[in-house]
């Protein structure tokens, strides 16, 4: 009988250690949960708030790089500058022109790459809805011609064409607005598209750079 005691309160024990083991066990997921949720809650945190500088900081930049003048950029008075629609050849002062009038229908500009030169009349209408293309002669170094293709190719209301016989290698005009750069590799060329694409000097912002003229 003392025997069978012993062993019934052996087994008690066995549970009963056993039991607090479990229960251990479960304090110690519970424990590892909460840390592990509140390390992902605070790294979430942290990226959206790491994110949301990053976004601003960004924004300081454009808005900066927006106000910032161009070295040697020039421009015309955007008041002075034609916004009729004639359907015959307009005599401009600059080349390539900045403005004026032009014809009814713009040259397509989302992100457009002629090998060939286009109309100026068509692509006067363009700088109208905010575009900004770049042109280049045969003294611009393939390389650069190549960069510009590519960095026009991807983004919206920007244009390149050859016009041969412009006074720099390389130039970029807006509405009102013109320079001639360096190279593809100029900074003046990213602070000009941050700049004039779709901004400020645009008479009409929002308008379309597709369903024109194309080559």
């Amino acid at each position: 009988m003392a025997a069978n005691r012993s062993s019934a309160a052996d087994r008690r024990a066995r549970i009963e250690e056993m039991r607090r083991a479990e229960q251990a066990r479960e304090r110690r997921n519970r424990l590892i949960t909460i840390v592990l949720s509140t390390a992902v809650v605070a790294g979430l945190v942290g990226f959206g708030a790491y994110v949301l500088n990053k976004e601003n900081e960004e924004k300081q930049q454009q808005e900066a790089a927006a106000k910032a003048p161009i070295k040697d950029e020039k421009t015309w008075d955007a008041k002075k500058l034609g916004r009729n629609h004639p359907t015959t050849p307009v005599s401009y002062p600059m080349k390539p022109p900045v403005g004026g009038d032009h014809h009814p229908a713009w040259q397509n500009c989302d992100g457009d790459v002629y090998k060939k030169p286009v109309r100026n009349e068509n692509a006067v209408h363009s700088l109208e809805h905010g575009a900004v293309w770049v042109t280049y002669n045969d003294k611009a170094p393939a390389a650069d011609v190549k960069k510009l293709e590519e960095k026009v190719g991807k983004t919206s209301y920007s244009l390149m064409s050859p016009v041969k016989d412009q006074a720099g290698a390389i130039m970029l005009s807006a509405w009102g607005k013109q320079v001639t750069v360096d190279g593809a590799d100029d900074p003046r060329v990213d602070a000009f598209f941050t700049k004039y694409i779709q901004g400020p000097q645009t008479p009409e912002p929002g308008a379309a750079c597709t369903g024109g003229v194309g080559q």
